[in-house]
């Protein structure tokens, strides 16, 4: 790996985003793609896209595989949905690429990868997804596992890239062991993220955020967040502050601090036991309230 900047900058105050004008309207605050679902795995989507929602997204469409938009769609009448050609496993296939480009480049911001499931078809629709998007992505889960000893394919992005891997995830990718990627967050994340040229967002106690140049470790968060489907919803509000005009380091920070605010709001008033995903979701309006 490329080293970082020989001193990574320390990055303690939070962005914030402007106020919303008084005649503003849905188009002011970002179109979002969500990208997400396969079958068994709908679950996933539907917390992305409502959590680009929560986020502050003005339009959020979720692309899904054909065979499960009628349940996504049911589940939340707030965004639009895509159906997207599908395989034998209920997955999104290959030929999809052709109806997601012109989708891209009708929004302003993706999200890649929640519940996707893994195929050949998939690895090589993210690495297109990645070399020909020019608006900025944020990539997590399935679409991290796509790139499995394939992260050159990183260095080729034509728009800006956040990526939020958990360890293991980024273990896979920089073929490391969890163990030495726990012993040196910060200087693997910050390495990879230089080399690359992306947002890194290394998830866990003490979320690392960084770009190779700047850093900052999260302080908000608990155990309680130990479920499956919150790195889903964290996708989704990040998408959606990239969408409202945050440049890429900046929307990660913010969007890793009130994710995790959002869980110790949750965990106040359920319990760390009986935290679950969609909590996040509801109490995502009370952390914004509590910047």
């Amino acid at each position: 790996m490329a080293q970082p900047s020989t001193t990574l900058e320390t990055v303690t105050q939070l962005p914030i985003l402007p106020p919303r004008r008084a005649d503003s309207n849905k188009g002011n605050y970002g179109r979002v793609l969500v990208v997400a679902g396969s079958r068994g795995m709908s679950g996933a989507a539907v917390l992305s896209a409502s959590a680009a929602l929560r986020g502050g997204a003005g339009l959020v469409y979720l692309a899904v595989p054909e065979g499960i938009q009628d349940r996504v769609a049911t589940a939340n009448p707030c965004y639009l949905t895509v159906a997207l050609p599908q395989d034998d496993h209920g997955q999104i296939a290959g030929r999809a690429l052709a109806e997601l480009l012109p989708l891209l480049q009708a929004n302003d911001v993706a999200a890649l990868g929640p519940g996707l499931g893994r195929s050949q078809e998939l690895t090589t629709l993210v690495g297109s997804v990645l070399a020909q998007a020019r608006v900025p992505v944020v990539l997590d889960a399935d679409g991290l596992n796509a790139l499995e000893h394939r992260s050159e394919e990183l260095r080729h992005h034509a728009g800006p890239v956040v990526i939020t891997p958990h360890p293991g995830e980024f273990a896979r990718l920089t073929g490391s062991r969890v163990a030495d990627v726990q012993a040196r967050r910060q200087e693997l994340a910050a390495q990879f993220a230089a080399e690359h040229r992306v947002v890194v967002v290394l998830k866990g106690q003490g979320t690392v955020v960084t770009d190779g140049r700047r850093v900052h470790v999260n302080s908000t968060g608990n155990p309680g967040m130990a479920t499956g489907g919150t790195g889903d919803v964290l996708t989704g509000l990040v998408a959606a502050l990239l969408g409202q005009g945050l440049e890429p380091f900046a929307a990660a920070h913010l969007g890793v601090h009130v994710h995790g605010l959002a869980g110790d709001l949750a965990r106040d008033e359920r319990g760390e036991v009986s935290l679950i995903a969609s909590d996040l979701l509801d109490f995502l309006p009370y952390a914004f309230r509590n910047l």
